[in-house]
């Protein structure tokens, strides 16, 4: 297999995307999640993602269960702490116009090297296509500044994550009659790393206010 710049993985007639944080969260096949959000009241907040079959595949604790503000954790199906993602602080960060984030692997329960960074405009009010933009990492070598950004509006649950060249790799909505702010629907596109998508919706689950901020 050969790496190329355009982040794929070429292997006979099929392409697959180059995951964000691991090929284990990428399926050939379209992934339909549902999110479930906790009561911050009883399990500290954060929210579950289901599959088609109620199956858990991911978690994520937000400051109710962490105990610090700006700090999330995305676990896996057997809630092992795969993506340590904190808001960035200090003078700088105070003087910019955009918040900025930054996601990083978990080894043996300890954060360790970066995989994205997100930048948000100061204060939140949309998700407007350009407002929010995430770029992998590390990004030495390459001139573009991001990869993917968020279009549309979070709060209202009508909401996609793209690719810088447009494409739509994750797609947030509601649908039937439990939808609503405490369970929405996310469809992700073939090929794409799922925890990245469930790691940039925690973010913008804290952006907006919600479970995982307290």
């Amino acid at each position: 297999m050969r790496r190329l710049s355009i982040h794929r993985w070429t292997m006979g007639a099929h392409t697959l995307l180059t995951p964000v944080v691991s090929k284990i969260f990428c399926s050939s096949l379209q992934a339909a999640l549902l999110v479930r959000r906790r009561p911050p009241a009883v399990t500290g907040g954060g929210f579950v993602v289901t599959d088609r079959e109620q199956r858990v595949v991911f978690s994520v604790d937000g400051c109710g269960i962490i105990g610090a503000a700006g700090q999330l954790v995305v676990r896996d199906a057997d809630g092992t702490a795969i993506l340590f993602i904190h808001k960035k602080g200090g003078v700088v960060q105070a003087l910019s116009v955009h918040n900025r984030w930054r996601g990083y692997l978990m080894d043996y329960g300890e954060p360790s090297k970066p995989v994205f960074s997100l930048q948000d405009p100061k204060p939140v009010l949309s998700c407007a296509a350009g407002d929010v933009r995430v770029t992998v990492e590390p990004k030495a070598g390459r001139k573009r500044h991001w990869d993917y950004e968020v279009t549309g509006s979070f709060a209202h649950r009508a909401c996609a994550v793209k690719s810088r060249g447009g494409h739509v790799v994750a797609q947030i909505g509601v649908k039937g009659m439990m939808a609503g702010r405490d369970f929405y629907h996310v469809v992700v596109q073939p090929g794409y790393d799922q925890a990245f998508v469930i790691g940039v919706i925690a973010i913008l689950d804290n952006m907006n206010g919600e479970s995982t901020r307290c």
